[in-house]
């Protein structure tokens, strides 16, 4: 069991450290940790990062204790938690303590101008491999394009959540 805790706190780690620009910004670096190293199916992430998002919290902590959940019970998760939280922790207050310091500085300006556009990339990739998993026929495929739609005209992403959670209860309940 130590060594799952143990696996758990440095993937998420990893994951912490490697990401910038939020939550939706891990999901590239999670799929790819995660389903090569045969802990989730690429199924498993897409329900980890469904649940992570209808659930209230930053979504990072959710997938951390959502996965840590799944591999390794309440220890499981605290150690994917504390593993996710510890880079953006340390990595925050060093550079707040430098950031207004050097916030003038060309070159850290420069820094962010070349990262910006890289998040929405990052986020980009991970919809495509999750849409290609997700989107499998017409139906929701419309879904799809109707909480798109949704979200544009400024619908509070949990009412669009909620409704296509209960829509699905409906339409797709087993038995």
């Amino acid at each position: 069991m130590i060594n799952i805790l143990i696996e758990l706190f440095f993937i998420f780690a990893q994951i912490g450290f490697l990401t910038f620009g939020g939550g939706m910004a891990m999901l590239p670096v999670m799929q790819q940790m995660l389903i090569s190293r045969e802990l989730m199916t690429l199924q498993e992430t897409i329900d980890m990062v469904a649940i992570s998002q209808m659930t209230p919290g930053p979504f990072a902590v959710n997938a951390a204790t959502f996965t840590g959940m799944r591999m390794g019970g309440i220890m499981g998760a605290t150690a994917a938690v504390l593993g996710v939280m510890s880079p953006s922790f340390i990595i925050t207050a060093v550079v707040s303590h430098y950031f207004f310091k050097f916030k003038e500085s060309k070159l850290v300006g420069g820094a962010l101008n070349g990262i910006r556009p890289v998040i929405p990339a990052l986020i980009f990739a991970a919809v495509w491999n999750m849409g290609s998993t997700s989107l499998i026929d017409i139906p929701t495929i419309a879904g799809a394009l109707v909480a798109c739609g949704l979200v544009l005209k400024k619908v509070n992403p949990a009412w669009i959540i909620l409704g296509a959670g209960l829509l699905g209860a409906v339409l797709f309940r087993a038995g």
